[in-house]
């Protein structure tokens, strides 16, 4: 590894001197397209047509905003600026079709993934094109040393989200990084082998906690209307964050909508998602009594809040009198989690700054999972996994010394 690393080195300064030459008819730097072979190996496919009309490398910046992420940066082809004006239209649908691939925050995840390699990697002298899984293996040491964020080391999970984040924006350059590559693959090895830990999971809100959170919020307000049936959706739905902000009260009725709501007055919601596996149904039934009952607190809040087009859950201003057009970020559902959470003494046994950190979006699914005395199958199908392992994972405390095998065996 030493001597290839050393050779990168060298390579370094002929490496940028090229790259000062070429540039496109923009003026971007034209240095991220790898040599070109045959005639064939010239042609790009249609995401590489569209994705070359980005900016360079050098330029990717993470948003500091709740906007939308910056377009990933790839590698330029012979048609950048090139584009016929008669497909305009399509390389533009293109581009959107793009975007949609992928989430928002998974893209900012994977852009800001880029620019810190990308700072490491020219801090070290390192060229970032073409991937060297030397390189990524000297990268991800570092991480889990802690030499690459000032002695911050790490977790496992984080380091693996970095390199599927690395392969992720290499493919989109059209470029392949070899994780198999002993240089990677061994050394990600030893480092789940030294530093792996048990999952650090979010707690589970169970019932007599959420009905103690609902007593914190007002019912005066159209804020605490709001965030009382975003609370009561969430958990009997077990819905995930950007799913519960996501929704409209009908189908087709905004562009950034993650699915829909049909109310049947005598038994429930029925919520039609578009989650990680795919489109789903999930049904919400009605509530015991009027005050837990998910479909009288949604009610509630569409008829005072007077919303009977668009985004299900918006801003709220003017000292929670005033309701917006704009749809809820879904960090304002972690958000709520934990400050209600916080309010209503949820854990109390536990130090102040240790429950901070216990409670987030994730805590109304494993809630529902947790508490819902049914068969396996249905929790799994209300939470939309594609296996029951997956199902436990989210059990929190459930089957917890329900059967006793030191009395069972005699003991």
């Amino acid at each position: 590894m030493a001597s290839h690393v050393e050779q990168n080195r060298k390579n370094r300064t002929g490496y940028h001197s090229a790259r000062r030459e070429r540039t496109t008819e923009n003026g971007d730097l034209d240095h991220d397209r790898p040599d070109s072979g045959s005639p064939a190996e010239d042609l790009p496919d249609i995401v590489d047509v569209v994705m070359a009309m980005g900016r360079q490398i050098d330029d990717v910046r993470v948003p500091l905003s709740d906007g939308p992420s910056p377009a990933l940066q790839p590698a330029e082809t012979k048609f950048a600026g090139q584009m016929p004006a008669h497909l305009d239209d399509l390389t533009e649908r293109a581009r959107g079709y793009v975007e949609a691939a992928s989430s928002a925050n998974t893209r900012r995840a994977y852009a800001a993934d880029w620019k810190h390699f990308s700072d490491w990697a020219r801090r070290q002298g390192f060229s970032l094109m073409p991937p060297d899984p030397q390189v990524v293996g000297l990268y991800i040491t570092a991480l889990a040393s802690g030499s690459a964020s000032g002695g911050d080391k790490k977790s496992v999970s984080t380091i693996e989200r970095r390199l599927s984040s690395l392969g992720w924006n290499y493919a989109q350059r059209g470029l392949s990084l070899e994780r198999k590559h002993r240089a990677v693959a061994t050394v990600m090895a030893g480092i789940r082998n030294s530093h792996a830990r048990p999952p650090r999971q979010k707690e589970a809100i169970l019932p007599e906690d959420l009905m103690a959170m609902l007593e914190t919020l007002d019912r005066g307000t159209l804020r605490g209307l709001r965030d009382r049936a975003m609370l009561l959706i969430g958990f009997t739905g077990a819905l995930r964050r950007s799913e519960i902000v996501g929704l409209d009260c009908g189908r087709d009725q905004t562009s950034d909508g993650r699915g829909w709501i049909e109310i049947f007055p005598e038994k429930g919601l029925l919520v039609t998602l578009r989650g990680k596996t795919g489109w789903r149904e999930v049904e919400i039934g009605r509530g015991s009594s009027d005050i837990t009952c998910p479909l009288v607190a949604l009610q509630t809040w569409l008829n005072l809040a007077r919303i009977a087009h668009g985004p299900l859950f918006r801003r709220v201003t003017g000292q929670g009198k005033h309701v917006g057009a704009e749809r809820l970020n879904d960090q304002e559902v972690a958000r709520l989690v934990r400050r209600t959470a916080l309010a209503a003494g949820v854990r109390g046994d536990l130090a102040e700054g240790e429950r901070a950190t216990l409670f987030a979006g994730h805590s109304l699914r494993a809630g529902l999972a947790s508490s819902a005395e049914v068969e396996e199958r249905y929790i799994q199908k209300q939470l939309g996994h594609a296996s029951a392992e997956m199902t436990r994972k989210y059990q929190r405390r459930r089957d917890r010394f329900r059967v006793n095998l030191t009395k069972a065996s005699g003991l």
